[in-house]
């Protein structure tokens, strides 16, 4: 069995800030998530302390990502992320609380209510507001 390349706990820590950046969490936002100390999350980035199987579970869940994330090959996620547009604050926003709702009817919800209503009805809802 040939292994393409082991991931180390720096490369790891790594993709445990990027994902926090994206989410705009702070050290001690995701520190409150897992129920550790912000320095336990400085320690898991930097790559000085390593994560057991199942912290590396519980640290995707708090940032919604499968598992695998943190195993991507750093290059892959290069090219991926400069392929795709960088959403803006408002946009991450939605996308974090989005991401932060675990019942899968409230985000059928969310998805349906973001698509009401049908294209070009926004302008005449915002235009019976005005008058």
């Amino acid at each position: 069995m040939s292994l393409e390349k082991i991931m180390s706990s720096s490369e790891i820590g790594a993709a445990i800030r990027r994902r926090r950046h994206e989410l705009s969490l702070s050290q001690e936002e995701l520190a409150t998530r897992l129920e550790v100390s912000y320095q336990q999350i400085q320690r898991y980035e930097s790559g000085k302390n390593r994560l057991n199987v199942e912290n590396i579970q519980l640290v995707a869940d708090a940032l919604s990502v499968p598992v695998g994330y943190f195993f991507q090959a750093v290059h892959q996620e290069t090219v991926i992320e400069s392929a795709i547009e960088q959403p803006c604050p408002k946009e991450q926003e939605l996308l974090a609380q989005f991401r932060s709702i675990h019942d899968d009817q409230m985000k059928t919800l969310v998805i349906n209510l973001s698509r009401w209503p049908p294209r070009g009805r926004w302008s005449v809802m915002i235009k019976m507001e005005r008058s």
